[in-house]
């Protein structure tokens, strides 16, 4: 079966074909970066606009690219949330008008289903039942993962997500869009032990983080500070690794707490290097996707509705997009 994913939750444009017997044939990514830099952060209407004039001339470079054309697709899989609705919308027409026209099934993907099974499209995927980290710019929660389909919530941050916290905290640094990624890379040219920073919710029971405090206190030490760039990397470097300390504790402690042996770790904040080396130290086996698939793309969303369109997953012909949707409310495919 051969399914193609449009994946337009927020800023970037994926679309892929995967086959359930070959694996995955070819994706496709643009990334609107460069055009909500000017702001500071996403523009939710400008980021509707682009997936409208990216996802179309994506397709064609995937068909081209696997020497496929349009009908040899047997079901088109698109996120159908969470995220800005205005792109879901954009998606979701897409991918259920090039359905109807070509007579196959669609359906809607959850974008954080797509980020857990990400690992899958490895050579060596991970085996269930596993515990996942899903820690990006919106979202930090730790699942455990008995099947596909059923998740049930272990902890989740109360506030800010790390990957937001790590982009506010850059922004307060005077760092440009998106500060995330040059907040890491400046920490690597920051001094150990000048500054320490707390480990928010660790010594409370339970899998649950909080985050925000941490720009605060980023940002109190910075006015406190000499303000000079060796400043600006030491504190960037007591940030990062206060972050990736908790999550390496509370990620333990679930491990713990479902008796798993395996973790699985996507999104964003999952191709942070120092999060990786951290990680590898638990007594666990740790599965991360390709740095290309850690942000947002359409080969997960492809995957994750291949399992379903498989297992014979049919849905009415109706646009439907939905920013808020709880992972507990997924169903394993039938």
């Amino acid at each position: 079966m051969r399914v193609l994913g449009i994946e337009s939750s927020c800023d970037e444009t994926g679309v892929a074909i995967y086959d359930t017997e070959r694996g995955l044939l070819a994706h496709r990514l643009f990334s609107q970066i460069a055009m909500h830099a000017e702001y500071g952060g996403v523009v939710p209407e400008l980021a509707s606009r682009d997936h409208i004039r990216r996802v179309l001339p994506l397709l064609r470079e995937v068909l081209a690219d696997c020497g496929l054309n349009l009908n040899d697709l047997d079901g088109v899989a698109y996120t159908s949330g969470p995220g800005l609705i205005g792109a879901l919308m954009t998606g979701a027409a897409i991918a259920r008008s090039l359905a109807w026209g070509l007579g196959i099934p669609a359906v809607g993907v959850h974008h954080m289903e797509g980020h857990l099974l990400a690992p899958m499209l490895e050579e060596t995927p991970p085996e269930l039942p596993f515990v996942a980290l899903l820690v990006s710019g919106g979202h930090t929660l730790l699942v455990d993962v008995p099947q596909i389909g059923e998740y049930r919530i272990l902890g989740e941050s109360v506030d800010d997500a790390a990957g937001e916290a790590f982009d506010k905290t850059a922004k307060l640094l005077g760092l440009a869009y998106p500060g995330g990624p040059l907040l890491a890379k400046l920490a690597e040219r920051g001094r150990p032990g000048i500054y320490r920073f707390p480990r928010p919710m660790v010594d409370r029971p339970g899998c649950d983080f909080s985050f925000s405090g941490l720009k605060t206190f980023s940002l109190t030490t910075w006015q406190n500070s000499g303000q000079t760039e060796q400043d600006k990397a030491d504190i960037a470097l007591a940030f990062e690794e206060a972050v990736v300390d908790t999550l390496f504790i509370k990620c333990r402690r679930a491990l713990e707490q479902a008796g798993r042996r395996r973790l699985v770790v996507a999104g964003g904040v999952g191709a942070n290097r120092r999060l990786r080396a951290r990680l590898a130290e638990l007594n666990a086996a740790v599965y991360f996707p390709r740095l290309a698939f850690c942000t947002d793309n359409g080969a997960m969303i492809a995957y994750a509705g291949a399992i379903r369109l498989q297992a014979g997953a049919s849905e009415a012909a109706v646009i439907q997009a939905r920013p808020r949707w709880p992972l507990t409310e997924l169903l394993p495919p039938a």
